[in-house]
C-alpha cells in the first residue's frame, strides 16, 4: 500500500504495510534516526513524535493513520538544533546518557505550543509519560521553563 506523508515539512510516498509501525518506517525506511525505540509499548515515551500537532507513540502507531497527515519527529523540531527548547536543554546540560531525550522534546514542545507558559505541576503532568532512566526530571522542568521564556525573545 502507498502512505503519503508529510514529514518534516516533506511530502514523502512509502510503499510498506500499513500495519508497520511509524517508528519503524521513520528509522529504517526514511533513515531518521533519532526517534528511538525504548520499550515498544507506548509506556516510555522515547519513540514520541508529532502527528498533526498532536504527541503519539510512534512505535505503537501503525503507519496508515499517518496516510495523509503530518508528522514531525526530532530532526523537525528545528533544522540547526536551534529550538528554544534545545537551546534550554544544552544550556542546563539536560541530558545525561541522552536516550529519552528526543521524546521528552517532543513532549515539551507540543505542551509549549499549546501552554506558552506552563506552571511547574502542567510540566510534570504533560512529560509523566516519558521515563529517564537517568531521572534529569528537574533540570527537564527547569530547561522548558527556560525555553518559554526565551520563546519570547
Amino acid at each position: 500500500m502507498s502512505i503519503r506523508i508529510r514529514i518534516n515539512g516533506v511530502d514523502k510516498e512509502l510503499d510498506v504495510d500499513p500495519e508497520m509501525p511509524l517508528l519503524w518506517a521513520l528509522r529504517d525506511v526514511l533513515g531518521l534516526t533519532g526517534t528511538k525505540y525504548g520499550c515498544g509499548q507506548a509506556l516510555c515515551g522515547a519513540c514520541t513524535v508529532h502527528l498533526d500537532g498532536q504527541t503519539v507513540r510512534a512505535c505503537v502507531t501503525p503507519i496508515r493513520r499517518a496516510d495523509g497527515h503530518s508528522v514531525t519527529t526530532i530532526e523537525g523540531l528545528s533544522p540547526d538544533g536551534n529550538h528554544p527548547l534545545q537551546r534550554a536543554w544544552v544550556d542546563l546540560g539536560v541530558p545525561q546518557c541522552g536516550f529519552c531525550q528526543a521524546g521528552q522534546l517532543m513532549c515539551a514542545a507540543a505542551l509549549l505550543a499549546k501552554k506558552p507558559q506552563p506552571t511547574d505541576t502542567e510540566i510534570d503532568q504533560s512529560l509523566a509519560g516519558n521515563l529517564c532512566r537517568c531521572g534529569t526530571y528537574t533540570r527537564i522542568r527547569a530547561a522548558v521553563k527556560k525555553a518559554a521564556g526565551l520563546a519570547e525573545e
